[in-house]
């Protein structure tokens, strides 16, 4: 998703963008990751792979989420240092920051409490791929940098009910429930827990503003500035998607962390400000992906 929308942000811009898939390159393989940058030997690199997935997939899956992540940044890093790449973008995740932080979260709260037990995987693999960016360039003057992107969505993200994120997931459900004439649907959790969201397309567009302006070690937050229930959440997708039943929230499903809000202001500061405002995002995205349901779009 995050790729995606970078090229999308970059098409008419005056770079050559390169590109590599998933099947044609496998990230986790540091020997191959390395042939691939020394024969590209690219300028600027942004890591936006990884194996993302929602509260259900963390925790069926712990063990693919923290070696996948940790092989894929550490082949990439690795080999930006032993090839010269001059500048390099690490990407985290607000789902990183302590469960109980401070809110809205400040860059320097990572790694100051406990992180919420159904991200802990992911969140090791990330934390250690922002330090190891962060320890090449202390160490040996490497202009590595890093973001911490809020809740993303978009085109282009999984859409599977069981693996998705809150929002994919409660599209597919919601469509799944509006196609069969379901009477009700269910949401895992209370709905109470409150999410902050940002369109992908204005991520993109904060990273490249970042690469082209910004140098230094710590980490900086891309976030929207607004947040809503996940209750109103997803009464605003069922109406997006046509679905008039009840609403069931089952609270012996877990919650995750009770608030997530980063506080933005020194991207903000810096002059980057997003433009996809959460209704306009949802009816776009649902909309995509409807069209990719149907062979309409290309899934990248």
């Amino acid at each position: 998703m995050v790729g995606s929308a970078l090229v999308r942000r970059l098409a008419d811009s005056n770079v050559e963008l390169v590109t590599m898939s998933r099947d044609e390159l496998d990230l986790r393989d540091s020997e191959a990751t390395l042939r691939w940058v020394r024969d590209v030997a690219p300028e600027m690199v942004f890591i936006a792979a990884g194996r993302v997935g929602g509260i259900d997939a963390n925790s069926r899956f712990p063990a693919d989420f923290i070696a996948d992540n940790l092989a894929i940044n550490t082949s990439i890093i690795s080999a930006a240092v032993r090839t010269g790449v001059p500048k390099l973008m690490v990407l985290g995740s607000s789902c990183i920051y302590p469960k109980h932080a401070a809110q809205p979260m400040r860059e320097d709260s990572l790694l100051t409490g406990a992180i919420e037990p159904t991200n802990v995987w992911y969140a090791i693999a990330k934390i250690s791929a922002l330090k190891l960016a962060e320890a090449y360039r202390r160490q040996h003057g490497h202009d590595f940098i890093s973001a911490m992107p809020t809740n993303l969505f978009g085109p282009n993200d999984n859409f599977d009910e069981g693996r998705g994120h809150v929002i994919p997931a409660l599209m597919s459900k919601a469509r799944h429930a509006v196609e069969s004439g379901a009477d009700s649907l269910e949401v895992w959790g209370s709905g109470a827990p409150l999410r902050e969201f940002l369109h992908v397309d204005d991520c993109a567009d904060a990273l490249v503003h970042l690469a082209e302006r910004y140098s230094d070690a710590e980490t900086i937050n891309v976030g929207s500035g607004s947040e809503v229930s996940i209750r109103e959440l997803t009464e605003k997708i069922c109406a997006i998607s046509g679905f008039e039943g009840e609403l069931r929230f089952d609270a012996t499903r877990p919650d995750g962390a009770p608030r997530k809000l980063v506080d933005s202001s020194r991207i903000r500061a810096s002059g980057w400000s997003p433009r996809v405002g959460l209704d306009e995002g949802l009816r776009t995205t649902y909309q995509w992906f409807l069209e990719a349901r149907r062979g309409l779009v290309e899934h990248v």
